[in-house]
């Protein structure tokens, strides 16, 4: 292998590439280029009081952002038929992890949820790693359904149950409902029956509205996005400063760096509330440049979708899109309020190394899609024995 590849920036064949495949790229550096400068902004204060350094969270995500660059390269230059061949491993050991979460002791605790498991320095969030997994081997599945027995079938389907059980038993109910969902689309677009998707369908929505009847701080979320402002100071908290961070940014922003709202009034601003800092320091302008940058790799994405050579490859690239354009609109939706706060981070914005693996994994992943449904691989047809004979002779004779 070239070992230039491996290095973030210094991948020579990418001259070489399809159009939509160069475009993703670049998209996606640009994409991480400005979430890093967010994430430097919206972290800075907290940082500096907990750890006497501003630069703590940003000096940690360029580490993850360096590793996490490394995978991308390698991703973007293996063939997808091997990466899907070896997807099943990598479920089965992010389905252990997320159920050795729920192990007291094991299980690493934050704001009323176990979602990390501590690997001596490291914290690994599973719910997180296993989405790329989940989209890769959900295409693999329905790509392949008409020829695949029914106890294939049904076993896979009981892995993903596992996982969304898993996920939602942490308690974890948005990146569940995120990865349900994604799951669903994809079997959609691969044409499954309709009785099966609205069965499935049915039986989520009703999984759903179980886990906040069950839960009371979901219920209490969903009371206090219903009408934040009925508890100003306790439930509705964050919402309130949320909009107060977002109404504040008016049309132009206050400026980079200059938010009033990251100075210890908005909790969680550097990973589940970053959009709300965002749209406080580049205003309503700097958000709508963001839903087009967003609007963009939709479009990609699709594009990549419908040049697929197989139903395999284009069940990847409409899983990836639903990934990440639907993690960030989820994002973006619970810091505007227009739906119940949830613990989703922004792809490449939010601080923390777990999803910035997943993010750019994700990205590698579509662009892979890409590569391959737009380049042939051309080889040289072998003259016929007789004919290299042939030839011979007549170079003898002359």
């Amino acid at each position: 292998m070239n070992l230039r590849r491996l290095i973030p920036f210094f991948d020579d064949s990418v001259s070489t590439w399809a159009l939509e495949a160069r475009l993703l790229r670049w998209l996606t550096l640009m994409w991480l280029f400005v979430g890093l400068i967010m994430l430097f902004s919206a972290s800075y204060p907290v940082a500096e009081s907990s750890y006497g350094d501003g630069l703590y969270y940003i000096k940690r995500q360029l580490v993850w952002v360096f590793v996490a660059l490394i995978g991308f390269n390698i991703i973007v230059n293996l063939p997808l038929r091997k990466i899907l061949g070896n997807t099943h491993w990598f479920i089965a050991v992010c389905l252990l992890l997320i159920f050795g979460t729920l192990i007291p002791g094991l299980g690493k605790e934050a704001l009323g949820a176990a979602r990390w498991i501590a690997v001596g320095t490291i914290t690994l969030q599973p719910s997180e790693l296993i989405k790329p997994f989940l989209v890769l081997q959900s295409a693999r599945l329905f790509g392949q359904w008409e020829r695949l027995n029914w106890s294939v079938r049904l076993t896979w389907l009981g892995i993903f149950g596992l996982v969304l059980l898993g996920i939602l038993a942490q308690p974890n109910l948005s990146t569940a409902a995120l990865c349900g969902m994604t799951i669903w689309l994809i079997a959609l677009a691969a044409g499954l029956p309709y009785k099966y998707l609205g069965g499935t369908a049915f039986g989520g929505v009703m999984l759903a509205l179980m886990s906040i009847s069950l839960k009371e701080y979901q219920r209490r979320r969903v009371m206090s996005f219903l009408d934040p402002w009925a508890d100003p100071r306790g439930d509705g908290y964050q919402l309130v400063q949320s909009l107060l961070a977002v109404g504040s940014g008016q049309t132009w922003g206050a400026g980079f760096g200059l938010s009033q709202q990251k100075l210890f009034y908005l909790p969680i601003q550097d990973t589940d509330f970053i959009f709300s800092i965002f749209a406080e320091e580049f205003g309503f302008v700097g958000s709508i440049v963001l839903l087009i940058l967003l609007a963009i790799f939709a479009t990609l994405g699709l594009i990549v979708a419908l040049k697929a050579k197989n139903l395999v490859n284009r069940l990847v690239a409409i899983g990836i899109t639903t990934v990440i354009i639907g993690q960030s609109l989820l994002h973006i939706a619970v810091a505007t309020g227009a739906l119940p706060t949830t613990g989703l981070p922004l792809p490449m914005f939010s601080y923390g190394g777990n999803s910035m693996l997943s993010s750019l994994a994700s990205m590698a992943l579509l662009i892979r899609v890409a590569r391959e449904s737009s380049e042939a691989e051309v080889v040289p047809l072998r003259k016929p024995q007789s004919e290299k004979l042939r030839q011979r002779r007549i170079l003898q004779k002359k």
